[in-house]
Formats: C-alpha cells, structure tokens, sequence
C-alpha cells in the first residue's frame, strides 16, 4: 500500500518539476486558462523568520547581527516580519503565517529550522540587513627622512547598496535531505506526507522521494527568490546584487523551498534610512506579497 502512495507521490512531484521547469524566471502572464489544470497542492503556510535578536534563548548558535548609526539588524527585520505576517494573512487567501521570533529576544539557527518543519510550512522566508565590513586604508601620518610615512587603519565601508536574495548552497545538501527525510517520510503529518509515515530513510524508493523532494524544493526556492528581486528592481528601484548560493544554516534545514532576503544595507545611511521608514517597510512588503502571489498562482497549477 505504501509503495502505491510512494509511486502516486513521486508523480506529483515530477509534475510540480515541470511545472518550475516551464515558467520563465522573469516576471510575465502567469499562463493562459486553458493550459492548466488544479494539482490539489495549497499554498497553506508561510514561515517568516525575522534575523537575528537580542538576548539568546535555549541552546544552539546565535548572532546580533549588524547594526547601522541607529539602528539594528534585528530590530529592523523583526518590524518588516510582523508587517509581512499580517499581509500575508489579509492578501493571500487560506494562508496561514508563522514567525519564528516575535519579540527581540533571539531564537538559535537550529530552533528557527525546526519551528518552520513543525509548523509544516510550504515556504521559508528568512529576512536580514546587510552590511559590509570595515576596510583597510592607509593613510600618512608625516614624514621622516624625507620619506612620507604611513600606517593602515580600518574606515567603515558604506559602499553597499540595495538588495541580495539568497539561497542553500548545494554544497551542503546532505543537511537539506536529513531535514527532508525527518519531516516527510519518518513522521511526516501534512498533506500527502501521512502515507510515508515511517519509510526507511535508506530505501531505494524514499532515496527517489527523497531527490524528488529536494529537487522541488530547490527549484521553488530559486523561482520564489527571482521574483522577488524581480518585484524589487522593476517595481521598487531598488539596486539589485541578484541571487547567490551561500551556505546558511536555517536554509538547508528548513525541508520547504526557503529564501534569505537581505532587504538593505544597514550601514549605508541611505539604505538604513529607508529600512527603518514607513514607506521603506511598506514597500519590502508589498514587493515579497506580490512575489508570493504569482508564485502561489503558479505552484496550485500544473502545465498540461
């Protein structure tokens, strides 16, 4: 009885594959009626983790995050979260979204991957701030012998500009499959995942599930990013950075499509000025809403 439900499965995910496979990565008509068809899949629950926070709680690895002339990393992400939480609630029907954090208190990398996998959420959006780090100048401090003499010293780099949205590096995708084989096959309880319910992790099949799984959950997290941007540069003005792999834990443990928006550089005045502003967070919000719009229009159909 489990192999049939495995094999029904498997199909579904193949025909979401194709259905990433086929959509452009730039922003157009969604597709025209008469070529879809409902896949049954819902768009059901969002998890929006606001960066970083203050006073640590519980065990695991923490970060204070960056801080610009007055303000900080996390107290900016923590307002845009509670923004987007309750957009998303107005604006997408039957959705439901979960934060990992709702006060400054901090929440470990670990405990943010697993209330996102317990709340068996379809989406991971993880928010930040960036910055960069000092450089390096030098610079003459007189002269001796005739010869001017220099001594380096560290200046802060405000040179970064606008957006960057981030996505697991591949490199570390064993992680992403032990979380996958966690939350849907040893004790998965959302849809679909009932029938696979304690699978061996080891089986050839749940191996196939398993690929199946972090092949979706790739190219979701890459089409949801490129929206995104796409909704910050053509919609926003916002200077782009693009899309980048980098090795962030929550990401790779988080067994759904996840992305990490760094929204802002944090200390470059122009940036923190519009990230702790009204019209700022508004916008950052309304951006990822209609990203999220076009992607939940497309995952709850299937090309023919």
């Amino acid at each position: 009885m489990k192999n049939k439900a495995l094999k029904r499965l498997i199909c579904g995910l193949s025909a979401l594959l194709v259905c990433f496979s086929l959509f452009s990565f730039k922003l157009a008509p969604i597709v025209q009626k008469d070529t879809v068809v409902n896949s049954g899949f819902k768009l059901k629950t969002i998890i929006i983790d606001p960066g970083h926070g203050g006073k640590p709680t519980g065990t695991g690895h923490f970060s204070h995050g960056a801080s610009g002339s007055y303000s900080t990393e996390r107290g900016v992400t923590l307002a845009i979260g509670l923004k987007l939480q309750k957009a998303i609630e107005k604006e997408l029907n039957d959705v439901k979204a979960v934060l990992t954090r709702t006060t400054e208190d901090d929440v470990s990398w670990e405990r943010r991957s697993e209330i996102a996998n317990e709340n068996k959420g379809n989406l991971f959006i993880s928010l930040h701030c960036n910055s960069l780090s000092d450089r390096t100048v030098r610079e003459a401090t007189g002269h001796r012998h005739g010869k001017t003499v220099y001594k380096s010293v560290r200046v802060p780099n405000r040179s970064g500009k606008g957006v960057l949205l981030l996505v697991y590096g591949t490199w570390r995708g064993h992680e992403e499959e032990k979380a996958i084989s966690k939350s849907h096959l040893e004790g998965g309880e959302s849809e679909g995942d009932e029938m696979n319910a304690g699978l061996d992790p080891n089986d050839p099949e749940s191996i196939i599930l398993i690929n199946q799984y972090k092949s979706k959950f790739r190219q979701g997290s890459i089409h949801l990013a490129n929206l995104i941007n796409t909704e910050f540069v053509e919609t926003d003005g916002r200077p782009s950075e693009g899309i980048r792999e980098q090795g962030v834990l929550v990401l790779c443990h988080s067994a759904m499509p996840a992305v990490l928006v760094e929204t802002g550089y944090i200390n470059n005045p122009d940036d923190e000025a519009y990230l702790n502003s009204e019209k700022g967070q508004d916008e950052i919000v309304s951006s990822i809403i209609r990203a999220l719009k076009y992607y939940k229009d497309e995952v709850e159909q299937v090309i023919k």
